[in-house]
Formats: C-alpha cells, sequence, structure tokens
C-alpha cells in the first residue's frame, strides 16, 4: 500500500510509484499509434473519414462510464470491507488481551500461550490470503508444538483458533476460570472466527467475470473507436487527446482490478505485514515485553 504525504502539483502529475500506468502505458500507446494511422490516412486523403460525428461514441462513452462507475464502486467496497475486518482484528485482539489479563492475571503462562496462539492465527490467516509461506513467522511469535499441529491441517488459521478455544476448556476445567471468563474470551475468538471467514469469503469470490469482461471490452472498443470521430474535428491533435482518454478509461479499469483483490502485494493492495506487526506491538505491551518497532514504508511503499 503506497503511504506517502501529498506531494505538490508537479510531483503528482508525474508520480508513477503507486499509479496504474506502468501496467498499462503499452496499451495507451498502441490506442495512440492507431489513433496516429488512421490521422494520417486522413490528411493525406488515402481514406475520408472526417465526416463522422462523435454523437455514437458520446453515446458509448456514457454507457462505459456507468459501467466503470460500478465496477470500480463494488472493488473499492471490496478493498474497504477487507480493511475494516483487519482493523476489527485490532480490537479484538486487543480487548482479548486485556480480558484475559483482568481473569487469569498479567504474569499467567496460559495466558502468554493464548496471546502466542492469537498471533499465529494473524499471521496463518497473512499466508493464507496471499498463499505465501509464513512459517519462520509463525515459530517465531509462538509454540513448534502448536506451528506443527496447524501446518498440518487445511485451514492452519482455523486451528490456532482451535487450540486457543481448547486452552479455554483447560483452564476452565483446572478452575482457573469460571464458566463467565470462558465466555467473555471465547466471545473474542468466536469475532475473529467471524473476521476470518469475512476474509476468506473475499478473497474466493471475486466479481463475476461477467462485469470484468464488459468493462475491459467496452473501453477498448471505445477508445480504438473515438479516433474516427475526433479526426474531423481536431485533426493532428486526435492522438493526443485518444491517449488522455484512454488512460481514464484503461487506468479505471486495471485499478478496480488492483482492488477487487485486496490482499495482495500490489502498490495498492492492504499492508497485511504491518498490521501483523500492530497485533504483534499490542500483545507485547499487553503482557509487559519490549515491542517490536512498527513497519515503515519502503520508498512510499508499506507492505
Amino acid at each position: 500500500m503506497i503511504v506517502r504525504d501529498r506531494p505538490h502539483a508537479l510531483a503528482l502529475l508525474i508520480a508513477l510509484r503507486g499509479s496504474v500506468v506502468p501496467a498499462i502505458l503499452p496499451h495507451i500507446l498502441a490506442a495512440s499509434l492507431f489513433a496516429a494511422g488512421l490521422t494520417l490516412i486522413n490528411q493525406f486523403h488515402y481514406l475520408d473519414i472526417s465526416h463522422y460525428t462523435v454523437l455514437p461514441v458520446t453515446l458509448l462513452g456514457i454507457v462505459l462510464s456507468i459501467l466503470l462507475s460500478f465496477r470500480n464502486n463494488a472493488a473499492y467496497d471490496r478493498w474497504w470491507e477487507a480493511r475494516k475486518q483487519w482493523g476489527q482484528m485490532v480490537y479484538e485482539i486487543r480487548a482479548l488481551a486485556r480480558a484475559s489479563g483482568t481473569l487469569l492475571g498479567a504474569e499467567n503462562a496460559q495466558r502468554r500461550a493464548l496471546l502466542g496462539l492469537l498471533l499465529g492465527f494473524v499471521h496463518a490467516l497473512r499466508g493464507q490470503l496471499r498463499d505465501e509461506t509464513v512459517e519462520e513467522d509463525l515459530r517465531r511469535v509462538t509454540g513448534d508444538a502448536a506451528v506443527q499441529r496447524a501446518l498440518t491441517r487445511s485451514n492452519g488459521a482455523d486451528d490456532f483458533l482451535h487450540q486457543a478455544g481448547e486452552l479455554l476448556g483447560e483452564l476452565y476445567r483446572g478452575g482457573q476460570l469460571d464458566s463467565v471468563g470462558v465466555r467473555v474470551l471465547d466471545e473474542r475468538l468466536t469475532a475473529l472466527a467471524g473476521i476470518q471467514a469475512a476474509c476468506e469469503r473475499i478473497a474466493s469470490t471475486p466479481l463475476p467475470f461477467a462485469y470484468t469482461l464488459l468493462a475491459h471490452r467496452t473501453a477498448y472498443l471505445y477508445c480504438y473507436l473515438l479516433p474516427v470521430a475526433l479526426i474531423g474535428a481536431i485533426g493532428w491533435a486526435t492522438p493526443l487527446f485518444v491517449a488522455l482518454v484512454a488512460y481514464t478509461f484503461f487506468g479505471l479499469d486495471r485499478l478496480a482490478e488492483e482492488l477487487e483483490t485486496p490482499f495482495g502485494r500490489n502498490a495498492n493492495d492492504l499492508p497485511l505485514d504491518a498490521l501483523c506487526r500492530t497485533h504483534e506491538i499490542s500483545v507485547a505491551q499487553a503482557l509487559g515485553e519490549t515491542p517490536p518497532e512498527p513497519l515503515v514504508p519502503v520508498k512510499a511503499w508499506l507492505q
């Protein structure tokens, strides 16, 4: 995720990091070259296409704008919902850390094990959402036995919650927690399970492919038909205007693709590494330990 102060006007105009320009530049150039070829053909009278009007492409442009607006709004809703879920996770873990300290005592070894399992959960969930190996991080934050068991399961993040629930059961049967205390802590585990389910839903259910296909095809059709309508009105300036329009429509199409899958490592995806570090800081502070340093953006990119 790009995290930076808003640059001044000129820097904002030429900024590339976090922009979709590198991805769509070949397509912009192709549309511009096509427009330049049609302009040459018309200006040197090989074929007269200057009598076409802008009305047909205007109507198509209105339809395309509505379609791209709908798709981008839907993609942004997915991105924002994912961010809210990870923000809620911060609240739930802090609440559980505070409640466990009240019910079990700040120096209780079982409390440390419980909070370690929660850190295992967040790192395992990050790995599952990004399809990455996080075994090193898991062994750093929780016990080897817990990690080994989770790695043998198809859903390691869920297994860490199961282990946390089993630990609460042991504490209850051992008399360290009463039924009210178990309920208080188990409600936090249930909330974390709900967050995991929501994230898995977002990751495994993209927008219907028909929307992506329709928006993509219509954007390309529009940008390649546009020079036919513009040549008669603006002549040699047609390639420039086509490039500007292509940047807008191709850019919106590409941006929607990135926002639709918010858990990856693209420039506009969520900084799950930094959010996991936030959880580690919260747990360390709750245990009275020295917390690790927050992750900071590297060249304005926060992972």
